[in-house]
């Protein structure tokens, strides 16, 4: 019999035929043949415990039955149609009455595209130009998402770096970078600048930052005084902080927000969604030809993605789910807590029960700055002791989901206490 291929012969075959080796996303030096449950297995069988879940979407875990089931019974059914659908029109009913923000919504396939219709329909509502966003904020890859996102060279406010190449320096021109949580800042910016702003677009948790108490309301309060769009980038956040999102968890509404990950059950699926003003530049018959912000994707409102999210969203209702998941993500970070506290290692724990990681640092957290201050050589060593010990995720973020059980969270703790061991140094 032949023998299977090993992991090392896959990722020599990914350098062949992908640029770095990977598909621009996690690690790839890791090549993942399956996953069920909390669990994941490379392709030399080794299973980790995953808190990257495919980057946030597989809330549920991995292979969930109730899921399965529903896609099962979509596939004979057909799998896409470029058209409407019964289980599109009734998610999109379904996420309209979770959020505040929603009274109506666009689908499109991934997060960073919502995110770029959001800053084009701030613009085409407003009739102006220029964007407001924060440093360390990630809203995809359009060119102006890709300002300011992790940059290298701190530069002063409110300058925009570009985080790639090949993006017009034009664009530059018209995004505004600020710091998060520095509500002065944002008062002295915007009395400037607030009349030329079309939209201000911010992840309500930045990555991993909390808003410090009364910074989304003040956000919220002069995008009302300038007429500029507030847009929360909830493509992480939504239905993950609560059912209703980052904006019920915080009590702050937005005029536009962005959603996927959890919206598609593990399949590719995102929205735009606000108020109906702004949402009526989706509707040429509306707005007419001039104001009209066109809009179409072939696999918008896939049936598949929308089965699978109707029955995720279905089962997030589920008395005490929310607080299964928080208290699930508590557990993890007092871990962290115990581990690292034994072992005198400088730390903050931040972000929220469902979303959160170590920092390597012993100041507070407010802004990119101050994670990017942090020690990163305390934080690879770290990753990498829990990587080495059976603990699958991203290097700056730690995602709950509802499938961890007791095997799962004795494999944590004890890869936790080594990885602060190697933390330490």
């Amino acid at each position: 019999m032949k023998k299977l291929k090993t992991q090392d012969e896959w990722i020599a075959r990914a350098r062949a035929v992908l640029p770095a080796g990977g598909f621009g996303n996690f690690d790839p030096g890791i090549v993942i043949r399956e996953g069920k449950g909390a669990r994941v297995w490379d392709e030399d069988g080794r299973d980790y415990v995953d808190y990257l879940i495919g980057s946030g979407p597989m809330i549920l875990g991995h292979g969930d039955p109730e899921v399965e089931e529903a896609v099962l019974q979509q596939i004979p059914k057909g799998m896409t149609f470029f058209a409407n659908n019964a289980a599109g029109i009734a998610l999109a009913e379904e996420i309209c009455d979770a959020l505040p923000s929603a009274d109506q919504l666009r689908y499109v396939t991934s997060g960073g595209e919502a995110d770029m219709y959001a800053i084009r329909a701030a613009r085409a509502y407003t009739g102006r130009d220029r964007i407001l966003k924060f440093e360390g904020g990630y809203h995809g890859m359009s060119a102006e998402a890709q300002m300011s996102l992790a940059p290298e060279r701190l530069v002063n406010f409110p300058q925009a770096v570009p985080d790639s190449a090949g993006i017009p320096e034009a664009v530059r021109a018209d995004m505004l970078i600020a710091p998060f949580n520095d509500p002065d800042f944002l008062r002295s910016l915007l009395a400037e600048h607030g009349g030329q702003i079309a939209g201000v677009i911010v992840e309500p948790l930045q990555r991993i930052i909390p808003p410090a108490p009364g910074f989304l309301e003040l956000l919220r309060a002069e995008c009302d005084r300038y007429g500029i769009v507030l847009i929360f980038d909830e493509v992480v956040t939504g239905f993950r902080l609560s059912y209703g999102g980052a904006q019920e968890a915080y009590g702050v509404t937005p005029d536009l927000c962005t959603l996927g990950k959890v919206i598609g059950g593990g399949f590719p699926l995102a929205a735009i969604a606000g108020r109906a003003g702004i949402m009526a530049h989706f509707d040429k018959a509306v707005v007419g030809a001039d104001r009209w912000l066109m809009q179409m994707g072939t696999l918008s409102g896939n049936p598949v993605a929308c089965v699978a999210g109707l029955k995720t969203l279905e089962i997030l209702r589920r008395e005490g789910q929310y607080a299964r998941l928080a208290g699930y993500g508590r557990r993890v970070m007092e871990m962290m807590t115990r581990a690292l506290d034994k072992e005198g290692v400088a730390h903050r724990i931040i972000g929220h029960e469902t979303l959160f990681d170590v920092v390597f640092t012993d100041r507070d957290i407010a802004n990119y700055r101050d994670v990017k201050a942090g020690d990163a050589a305390s934080a690879a060593r770290f990753n990498q002791a829990l990587r080495d010990h059976g603990i699958f995720k991203p290097p700056g973020k730690t995602y709950p989901c509802l499938a961890l059980n007791e095997d799962d969270f004795a494999r944590t703790e004890a890869a936790v206490s080594a990885a602060a061991v190697a933390a330490a140094g």
